[in-house]
């Protein structure tokens, strides 16, 4: 098989396992690429690469959400509670996308760096280990009745996850449990914004890039894509169970382990 065909599959793996944990599916792309050599030698199209196989772990969510979604929007015209969480993903959602749009270019082009991960990831793993193991509020158990200024709240603190390493799920996790959300509906919401927050950074990024994909460069996406399904389905199924059982600490730990072996790696490779 092709290597470019396998560095494909193995980061739509990585993608699809990461994505909707709190330990950043962006930071672990790049470290990847970078210590293991699974970059495909063009660093602009590494990082497209990144942002557009997140689509299949997106479809992932979509499937395994569908009949619960598709009722919300049945529901929509006569019921409030609908209307409610419709906004409320929508009000989240804004902040990221507007500051994202702004800082397309610094996003990229800056701190998609290896390093910025590597401090990003250990001081992310620090406060979500400090919020898994405050006294649980758990004033909302229902994702989809969150209050609209706490979805605003969340869309706010999603904005650091614009920094790669940072994490949107452990951003949106940890707001949300700040905020009063038990452990499992801050997931779960955290799964519901990312529908339209990856939607738009897939649509985005791909608006501005087409023009230097080729067919090829297509073929590796598709790849990837189909990897990052196949895994996604895996996690959204098992995640919110475990994490209602044993909280976030094990992917502070990993976060915390992560970042130190890339720093180490910096200090002793280069």
């Amino acid at each position: 098989m092709d290597p470019a065909f396998l560095k494909a599959i193995a980061l739509g793996i990585i993608e699809g396992l990461t994505e909707y944990l709190p330990v950043s599916s962006t930071g672990h792309l790049l470290l990847a690429e970078h210590f293991l050599g699974l970059g495909f030698g063009d660093p602009v199209f590494d990082k497209t690469f990144a942002v557009l196989i997140q689509l299949g772990s997106i479809l992932a969510l979509a499937l395994v959400y569908f009949q619960r979604l598709f009722r919300v929007l049945l529901d929509a015209p006569k019921s409030a509670e609908a209307r409610n969480f419709i906004l409320g993903i929508l009000i989240a959602f804004l902040p990221a996308a507007l500051l994202g749009v702004v800082l397309h270019g610094f996003i990229k082009g800056i701190l998609f760096n290896p390093m910025i991960v590597c401090v990003t990831l250990i001081a992310g793993g620090i406060i979500l280990l400090i919020v898994d193991r405050l006294p649980q509020q758990q004033r909302h158990q229902n994702a989809m009745t969150f209050p609209l200024p706490m979805a605003l709240k969340i869309g706010i603190l999603q904005c650091a996850a614009l920094i790669p390493g940072v994490s949107r799920s452990g951003a949106t996790i940890v707001g949300a449990m700040l905020l009063g959300a038990d452990k499992r509906s801050a997931a779960e919401f955290s799964f519901f914004l990312a529908i339209p927050t990856m939607v738009g950074a897939f649509a985005y990024d791909l608006y501005k890039n087409f023009a230097i994909l080729g067919a090829a460069d297509f073929q590796l996406i598709g790849i990837g894509f189909l990897a990052s399904f196949v895994m996604g389905l895996l996690v959204i199924t098992g995640l919110l169970t475990y994490v209602s059982k044993h909280g976030f600490a094990v992917f502070a730990w990993w976060r915390i382990f992560l970042g130190s072996a890339g720093l180490l790696g910096f200090l002793v490779l280069g």
